[in-house]
């Protein structure tokens, strides 16, 4: 069995152990990343793979799974000349968390917990929910009050047990983190652990390799705890590393109008947050992240390969959805702000691609 890379703090450098169940820095409390360096396969290795995530082995932490649902491999399907749409809820347990939610589960197996446990606004909740059972692991899924009851139902289908915080998204990860500490504990951290960050990385993967080799001028990517965009920084700069791609696309990071932190700091021409400004409703509760715990990394990616902050209201988030499920695609809120903030023109003559990262069905 390959041995498992150790995880650092970006910020101050303290290491953690491979086999530890420490979720944070013990010095900083922030998250951790990944002492980790892969080296891509090239193109023409990669025909007759496993058609799944798993194609792309040399450049995951861990090998060989043992709880694969075939997350992975899903279509890109052009909105209008030159932009494309990754249709990551297609996978399944219907969004783009199963991505990171393998990995985590993968992980959990090798460390051997007494109990996983997750909080969730309800699509990481579900992923991991679902993996564990796969797994036969005992899972505990905190969520904020109000998350949808649609997928309330999800997490618990999979027998995971659910705990509705009282309290916003915030409170949820809050209560999470106080039972991360419990002895003999798993916490499948999508933001604190960055085996997640390697799983949503492959999205970028497969658009490199669906799209003959190259990546689209821009990648507009929905931005609350930055997952999806931290993921694809990796990607792209392990990639070009690889000498596999000669130029890195621009990362465009989209941030609902009502709970913007991070594109304010943008705006500010600050390397972190810079307030506390109160988050108003939004209909885009993925995203709706008021204090991201990785912040200055989100900036400083987005920063280095010539990107921007946008933000959408609303009002856009509505209109886009519907734009999208009249092209066939029915997806969330979170799902359709990516495309909000881009379909009137903001791209110019730009190539992109735009995530459609959850189901509108996983809703209600």
């Amino acid at each position: 069995m390959t041995p498992l890379p150790d995880r650092f703090c970006p910020v101050d450098g303290t290491r953690v152990p491979a086999g530890s169940l420490a979720w944070r820095c013990p010095a900083c409390g922030g998250p951790l990343d990944l002492d980790f360096s892969p080296t891509p396969a090239n193109l023409k290795s990669l025909s007759g793979r496993v058609n799944s995530l798993w194609r792309y082995a040399e450049c995951l932490p861990l090998a060989a799974p043992t709880v694969t649902l075939g997350e992975g491999r899903t279509p890109l399907v052009e909105l209008r000349e030159g932009v494309f749409a990754k249709l990551d809820f297609l996978t399944p347990t219907l969004s783009f968390k199963d991505r990171g939610a393998v990995l985590l589960t993968e992980l959990a197996l090798r460390l051997g917990p007494r109990q996983v446990i997750a909080d969730s606004s309800g699509n990481a909740g579900t992923a991991v929910a679902a993996y564990c059972a796969r797994a036969a692991l005992p899972c505990t899924v905190y969520v904020p009050t109000g998350t949808p009851a649609g997928k309330l139902e999800q997490i618990g289908a999979h027998g995971a047990r659910v705990e509705v915080v009282d309290g916003d998204r915030e409170a949820a990860a809050a209560t999470a983190r106080e039972a991360a500490d419990t002895p003999d504990t798993f916490y499948a951290s999508h933001v604190f652990n960055p085996y997640f960050l390697h799983g949503t990385k492959t999205h970028v993967y497969e658009i490199w390799e669906d799209l003959g080799g190259r990546l689209p001028d821009v990648l507009v990517l929905p931005v609350g705890n930055g997952t999806l965009l931290l993921g694809a920084a990796l990607a792209i700069g392990e990639l070009h590393a690889a000498g596999l791609i000669g130029r890195r696309p621009a990362l465009y990071a989209v941030q609902s109008a009502a709970v913007a932190p991070l594109a304010d700091a943008w705006a500010a021409g600050a390397d972190d947050l810079t307030g506390t400004a109160p988050a108003a409703p939004t209909s885009a509760e993925g995203i709706a992240i008021p204090r991201p715990a990785r912040a200055r990394q989100i900036l400083r990616a987005v920063r280095a390969t010539g990107g921007t902050f946008l933000t959408v209201t609303d009002d856009r988030i509505r209109h886009a959805q519907r734009d999208l499920a009249s092209q066939g695609l029915y997806v969330e809120p979170t799902g359709a702000a990516a495309w909000a903030a881009v379909r009137e023109g903001a791209l110019g003559e730009r190539t992109a691609v735009v995530p459609l990262c959850g189901t509108g069905l996983a809703r209600g």
